[in-house]
């Protein structure tokens, strides 16, 4: 691991000064489960590393009223985010109870896991100068990428999106907010993401010197509002999806109303699934309208030469996902 210097400010607006305006040379530290690992690897190689733990006022969950706006702050452990969302956002709260381990959620944060970097084993190698390291080619592209994108179209990278939060906090219409040296904004975590195409990019459209403050979910009336979050692993503990759905929806008269469909882990960034969205929208949630909804995600995928499997699993998902939000009972569980 290459030396730098620590620096533990007692504020966000510190911490934005302690930045540089280029990647590479300052990274932010949050629970550390994935900067440590990239430092170890050589991925990340940083004169300086500035801590977030003292910076207070990214700890709480804000709750405004019992059906307003809630604010996670970008140091809220995954733990925390598992309880307190349990009955409200059950699909925010349930996709980060499934996160690594019981070890992970206790020291990984909502920015963390919004700002990780992808797992892609070519992008973790350091022997390996792929696309996102300055090199010319994706090597999973005619690799190893049983775990990679199904949606390629136009993405010279085939990376999929990290982060197993992103997709229930898009479907809840939820928005970043972000500090930088010009002050405050806020970005739809819709937009948060994108599909880096070289050294010179991230995961996310943040600027090397801004940081992410937390997030905002807006409220819903919860005696009609529906949302749950549905993986598909290889295995259940300490491992990413391999495809994930989060849905979220209003119940009138026995239908589901402004419908949200996102996917997770199929593309280097999350997949707003529009078309099975509108498979449901005005439909009872039942088994065959999720089993359409499931066909409906699934359009457009263009497998890699490994992953074909996954074009299943989206269907899968979805199905289950709107089922469960819907109240079905997890026939698939017994």
């Amino acid at each position: 691991m290459k030396n730098f210097t620590y620096y533990r400010p007692q504020s966000a607006d510190e911490a934005v000064g302690l930045l540089e305006a280029k990647w590479g040379t300052s990274e932010l530290l949050a629970g550390g489960t994935d900067l440590l690992d990239l430092q170890k690897e050589y991925i990340a190689q940083p004169d300086k590393v500035v801590s977030l733990t003292d910076v207070k006022q990214l700890n709480a969950i804000n709750k405004a009223t019992d059906n307003g706006p809630v604010f996670i702050g970008a140091g809220v452990k995954l733990a925390e985010i598992a309880t307190a969302l349990k009955s409200r956002f059950p699909a925010v709260a349930d996709a980060a109870a499934q996160i690594g381990g019981p070890q992970i959620r206790n020291m990984g944060t909502l920015g963390g896991n919004l700002c990780q970097r992808n797992r892609c084993w070519y992008f973790r190698d350091e022997h390996t100068v792929c696309l996102l390291k300055g090199g010319k080619k994706c090597f999973a592209t005619d690799g190893e990428n049983r775990y990679h994108a199904i949606f390629t179209q136009g993405h010279p990278c085939v990376i999929v999106g990290p982060s197993t939060l992103a997709p229930p906090l898009i479907a809840l219409g939820a928005t970043a907010k972000v500090l930088g040296p010009k002050g405050t904004r806020e970005v739809k975590v819709a937009e948060f993401f994108r599909a880096p195409k070289s050294a010179d990019e991230r995961e996310h459209v943040l600027a090397p010197n801004e940081v992410l403050l937390g997030v905002s979910i807006p409220g819903q009336l919860a005696a009609s509002f529906a949302n749950a979050s549905y993986e598909v692993r290889h295995k259940q503990s300490y491992d990413w999806p391999l495809v994930q759905a989060a849905v979220a929806f209003h119940i009138a008269d026995g239908k589901a109303k402004d419908v949200k469909i996102v996917l997770g882990h199929v593309a280097p960034t999350p997949v707003i699934a529009e078309e099975a969205a509108k498979a449901v929208e005005g439909q009872p949630i039942n088994e065959e309208t999720a089993a359409k909804a499931g066909r409906a995600a699934a359009q457009g995928a263009k497998p890699l030469s490994q992953n074909a499997y996954k074009v299943k699993l989206v269907e899968v998902a979805v199905k289950r996902a709107l089922l469960t939000a819907a109240g079905a009972k997890k026939y698939w569980e017994v």
